[in-house]
C-alpha cells in the first residue's frame, strides 16, 4: 500500500513521462492543432490573448541574467533570448530541450536538463521566469517551489509567471477538464497512451493571496478566456 508521499512522487514520475512522450506533439497545444483545434474565432482570440501577455513580458522587459524553468519547447525562450543578457533553460524532458534547441537555432542560451523538485540554482538571476508550469506544481510543494524561485534570485531579483486559466478549451477536444475540486487532470496522447499528471488552476485573487503569505508581492491578472499571467518580488512592490 501507497502513502500518500509514495503516490505524489509516482505521479510526478508520471508527469515527467507524459511531458517526454508528448514533446514532438506539445506545439499542437500551443498553435490550436489537432485535437485543440476549436474552431478560426476561438484560434483568433488564443492568440490575441497570447499577445496581451507577450506585451505584458514586454513591459515588463526581463533584462540581465535571467533563468525559465520548465522551458518546454521554447515559444517564450525565443522572446526571453531578445531581452536577456544570459538565459539558462531548465526542463526535466530531453527531447523537449532539443526542440527548443532547434527552435533557437544558433541563440545563446545554456540547457539544463533537470527534475525542478531535485534541482538547485547553481548561481542567481535577475529574473525568474516559468510558463504553463505552477499549474503543475502540487499543492503539497507549492511552498516548496516558490522557495526555489527565491533561491534562484538575486536580491531584487523578479519573477514572471504565465499559466492556463480554468477553461474548457485549455485542453483538448477529446479530454474533460478535472472537477474544480481535483488537482489532477488525465491526459491522453495522440497515439492513445494515458496518464495522469498535476493540474491546478488559479483564480489572480487567490495566487495573489497565497504569494503574500510567503512573503512575495505580486500583481497577477488574467485574460479574458485563456490565460492567467503576472509578475512579483520577494518582499518588494511588483509595479516597477
Amino acid at each position: 500500500m501507497f502513502s500518500p508521499d509514495d503516490r505524489l512522487e509516482r505521479t510526478l514520475s508520471e508527469q515527467i513521462a507524459y511531458y517526454r512522450a508528448r514533446a514532438s506533439e506539445y506545439d499542437e497545444w500551443f498553435l490550436r492543432q489537432g485535437r485543440y483545434d476549436y474552431g478560426p474565432e476561438h484560434t483568433r482570440q488564443w492568440f490575441a490573448e497570447v499577445g496581451e501577455v507577450a506585451r505584458a513580458l514586454d513591459e515588463f522587459n526581463p533584462g540581465g541574467h535571467v533563468l525559465e524553468l520548465a522551458c518546454g519547447t521554447g515559444w517564450w525562450t525565443e522572446r526571453l533570448v531578445r531581452y536577456a543578457a544570459s538565459l539558462t533553460a531548465v526542463d526535466a524532458s530531453p527531447e523537449v530541450l532539443a526542440l527548443n534547441r532547434a527552435r533557437l537555432g544558433e541563440a545563446k542560451v545554456r540547457y539544463v536538463q533537470a527534475d525542478l523538485f531535485a534541482w538547485t540554482p547553481d548561481t542567481q538571476y535577475d529574473v525568474v521566469f516559468f510558463s504553463f508550469w505552477l499549474s503543475h506544481v502540487p499543492p503539497e510543494r507549492f511552498a516548496y517551489f516558490w522557495n526555489l524561485v527565491r533561491s534562484c534570485l538575486v536580491a531584487g531579483g523578479r519573477f514572471f509567471l504565465v499559466d492556463s486559466a480554468r477553461n474548457p478549451t485549455s485542453s483538448a477536444r477529446d479530454q474533460a477538464l478535472p472537477s474544480a475540486e481535483s488537482t489532477l487532470s488525465h491526459r491522453r496522447l495522440n497515439d492513445g497512451r494515458e496518464f495522469d499528471i498535476v493540474k491546478v488552476f488559479y483564480e489572480p485573487p487567490e495566487l495573489e493571496r497565497r504569494l503574500t503569505d510567503l512573503g512575495w508581492q505580486a500583481q497577477i491578472r488574467a485574460t479574458a478566456n485563456h490565460f492567467i499571467y503576472g509578475h512579483g518580488a520577494w518582499g518588494e512592490h511588483p509595479h516597477r
